[in-house]
């Protein structure tokens, strides 16, 4: 099966380098979208991806920064026409040997639409998915993160990015399209991937540890928004989907609270990015410096 790995880069630094020499150790070539956007003042955008660019790899450098989902897709459509099934990674995973001929055997199932490794936190030294999920072979998944998983050439001909939500969820929405579609997605816990949490912190409060991941305000108007619209599009028909949804809220809420110093900002970012995403807005104070979204007119 012949593999090609995605990277979408922002402002990526050296780590981007190693993850592309890594991935062609398993892969037939890499594309790489770069969504470093220019600066204020028109200046060519300041990134290293375009000196990666090669026989082997492509870089799209379009000096705009169009959100993760719409990244995706200009991936996609720059695929070669012989790749069988695209492994999509972080510009920060430096992929082990084992995980694409790992993968790639899961594939071997023609009802397997993505396969995944089990992401790795190796900073807090703990799995990215619930203990309680863990096996020791293949389990069905109901939904993976973006990096790491293996993606059929014939899925991808079906189904997109969706390209509204920005950033957060991507991945989550495009794995229920695929179950929808019906294909069968699933995790190889026998195989590991290195992938840090950003800005990711541990809390102690009331003898509870917390892992807790400090972003910007804008980052968490985009966690809140994207929730009701992954309610809307996949879960309104299933009551307990929309409670799993508002305890996810209610927990980032309290952590919020508890563990975020600039809680005046953040907490109202958080409210309003839920409130938009049922009612199907947008609000371009929390699109970060430089980004596009297609509801949005500059």
């Amino acid at each position: 099966m012949r593999v090609a790995a995605v990277f979408t880069a922002y402002h990526p630094d050296e780590r981007l380098a190693a993850a592309v020499e890594a991935a062609l150790r398993s892969c037939a070539s890499v594309i790489v979208v770069d969504n470093t956007p220019a600066g204020a003042d028109g200046s060519d955008p300041v990134s290293s991806a375009p000196a990666l660019a090669g026989p082997q790899v492509t870089v799209i450098a379009h000096g705009r920064n169009v959100g993760l989902g719409a990244a995706l897709n200009i991936a996609v459509r720059e695929l070669p026409a012989d790749i069988e099934a695209v492994l999509f990674l972080d510009q920060d995973s430096e992929l082990p040997p084992e995980i694409v001929p790992g993968l790639v055997a899961d594939l071997d199932d023609t009802a397997v639409g993505i396969a995944a490794p089990s992401p790795w936190d190796p900073k807090h030294q703990r799995y990215y998915c619930s203990d309680a999920r863990r096996t020791d072979g293949v389990s069905d998944e109901e939904a993976v993160i973006t990096s790491g998983m293996l993606v059929r050439r014939e899925v991808l001909a079906k189904v997109t990015f969706n390209e509204d939500m920005f950033l957060d969820w991507v991945d989550v929405a495009f794995c229920l399209d695929v179950r929808r579609a019906g294909w069968r997605i699933v995790i190889d816990w026998r195989l590991r991937l290195p992938h840090e949490i950003g800005a990711c912190e541990v809390h102690t409060k009331f003898g509870r540890t917390v892992h807790y991941s400090h972003y910007p305000a804008w980052r968490l108007y985009w966690i809140g928004r994207n929730v009701s619209i992954l309610h809307r599009g996949h879960f309104a028909s299933r009551p307990r989907a929309l409670a799993s949804s508002l305890v996810f809220l209610g927990e980032r809420l309290t952590n919020t609270l508890l563990f975020e110093p600039r809680r005046r900002t953040h907490v109202p970012a958080l409210l309003r990015g839920f409130r938009d995403g049922f009612r199907e807005r947008v609000d371009p104070r929390y699109l970060p410096a430089g980004a596009e979204h297609p509801a949005v007119r500059r």
